[in-house]
């Protein structure tokens, strides 16, 4: 269960990336808690949990996927998360 750290440029406000991060997270019957600073997300994907922290920084969320199943690559989650949050 290696870990994954990316990040992702936005533009707008914090609270539209992380609302849109917690629907994402929430809607798949994960948990996302934290303020517009910091906080943690799991969620659960075929019987295997992925867990993380994510970080806000100017006009940057910064994910660490702390985490994961094995068959699921970074460059997978990564790619989702982009999807549902541009």
């Amino acid at each position: 269960m290696s870990a994954c750290n990316f990040n992702i440029p936005f533009s707008g406000s914090a609270e539209e990336i992380l609302n849109k991060a917690k629907n994402a997270i929430e809607s798949q019957g994960g948990k996302f808690l934290g303020d517009l600073n910091s906080g943690t997300f799991d969620v659960s994907l075929l019987s295997n949990t992925i867990k993380g922290s994510y970080l806000v920084e100017a006009q940057n969320l910064q994910l660490n996927i702390d985490s994961k199943p094995v068959f699921l690559p970074c460059n997978a989650i990564e790619s989702f998360l982009i999807k549902k949050l541009s």
